[in-house]
């Protein structure tokens, strides 16, 4: 639609231009001397000459063509480039999926809107025709240069027309084509799960590599607890490793915490080490639950921690006549709903 469009549009504006150069290569071509009408090789010179100047003549016409052309594309389907469809598929040669071609649905919606085309535009053509009937006969009658013209607004006009005529054929094709290659683009429920294996992996696959780096982790957890300073439990439900200090950190940080089987394996670890073991419940809960591994204590439970650590110091200076009372450490009131988590398993 764009071309014939364009087309009619070009010869209206290049028309005279390529009329008036038309009629000189015609013109000079029946005109030449006696010599000329000899020499066996003028037929062919001339000729050559005559082709020359009318593609250079056409030229400026070609260019708008081919210029439309490329850019109807890319309106429609945007600038793809790619050499896969220049490689060979054998599967074209499969006679059965050939077959499958021609007579599936596809084939079938192509070959209508085929003949609703050709339907349309042919009716177009041959009502201009027969419009314009008169004129077109007229033409072997007029002068060259006056034919020339003529001819030229006469397929302005066809043009016109057929374009006209091919725009009713877009206006339904080119929604009914973008909807078709959406649909096509779309995966089936098959196609997502298969991809979903390929760049999630197989769920088996997947909870076999979380509970393997749940081991790593917890391996490389675990061999930080002889490093650790005090470890706070519940007694045996909970576990929480605590190291501390005091010129390298600001304050102390959990180097390993766990419950149930987790925590009786700290607590055996601490005890192997000879590494101080606090039971204290809601502070074992409270750490547990408010801090990660590797991480520093909430500020809200410095206070707590710092009475626990004061008292295993005290304890390692202490002689076996002289020793610390055991602190109660003290819980705020924002951290007492941690401190009370846990408790119905505990029991």
């Amino acid at each position: 639609m764009l071309v014939m469009l364009t087309a009619a549009v070009g010869l209206y504006a290049l028309g005279g231009y390529m009329g008036e150069g038309l009629y000189g290569v015609v013109d000079s071509n029946f005109r030449f001397d006696r010599e000329v009408a000899f020499d066996p090789m003028a037929p062919v010179r001339l000729l050559q000459e005559a082709i020359g100047r009318g593609l250079l003549l056409i030229a400026p016409f070609a260019l708008l063509m081919l210029v439309v052309s490329v850019a109807g594309t890319l309106l429609l389907g945007g600038w793809t480039f790619n050499l896969e469809g220049l490689a060979p598929k054998f599967e074209k040669l499969n006679p059965v999926k050939g077959l499958q071609r021609m007579f599936g649905l596809r084939a079938v919606i192509e070959l209508v809107k085929a003949l609703a085309k050709v339907l349309v535009v042919g009716l177009v053509g041959l009502l201009v025709l027969y419009t314009f009937r008169d004129d077109f006969l007229a033409l072997a009658r007029v002068p060259l240069e006056t034919g020339i013209a003529g001819g030229i607004r006469l397929f302005f006009q066809a043009f016109v027309f057929l374009a006209l005529a091919l725009a009713l054929v877009a206006a339904v094709d080119v929604p009914y084509q973008l909807w078709d290659n959406s649909r096509k683009l779309r995966m089936t429920r098959q196609e997502l799960k298969e991809e979903f294996k390929e760049t999630e992996g197989k769920p088996e696959v997947k909870s076999r590599i979380r509970q393997l780096q749940r081991e790593l982790s917890r391996g490389r957890m675990l061999e930080k607890v002889p490093q650790a300073d005090v470890v706070v439990t519940n007694p045996t439900h909970f576990a929480v490793a605590l190291q501390y200090d005091q010129l390298k950190m600001q304050a102390p940080k959990v180097v390993a915490k766990g419950v149930g089987l987790i925590a009786l394996r700290i607590r055996e670890l601490a005890e192997e080490s000879k590494v101080p073991i606090f039971e204290a419940p809601p502070l074992a809960r409270a750490l547990y639950h408010t801090t990660e591994i590797d991480q520093e204590i909430p500020s809200g439970l410095y206070l707590a921690v710092a009475q626990v650590l004061a008292y295993i110091y005290q304890l390692r200076n202490a002689t076996a006549d002289a020793r610390p009372l055991r602190p109660e450490p003290e819980i705020p009131e924002e951290f007492m709903k941690y401190a009370n988590r846990g408790m119905s398993t505990e029991q």
